[in-house]
């Protein structure tokens, strides 16, 4: 099982864990709600790879110096 890390504007890869098995509570999972974990987490049942997807610097950084990129789907793609 690997947990992937993508970010979810730009879709850039922001590393994985992988190689060994780890807990979704030692990954922090179990704080987030119901509706937090269907936005963020993604399983893929073929292999038990888990995607996960945050905002990396880069996009992070775009969207604070133009916050009006929040009102558009997919602004840094």
């Amino acid at each position: 099982m690997n947990v992937n890390y993508v970010c979810r504007h730009c879709g850039a890869s922001m590393g994985s864990i992988g190689g060994r098995e780890v807990s979704e509570y030692q990954l922090g999972f179990h704080f987030l709600t119901p509706e937090e974990r269907s936005d963020i987490i993604t399983y893929n049942t073929g292999n038990g790879d888990i995607t996960v997807k945050l905002t990396c610097d880069y996009c992070a950084q775009a969207l604070e110096r133009n916050p009006e990129l929040n009102l558009i789907t997919s602004p840094l793609q």
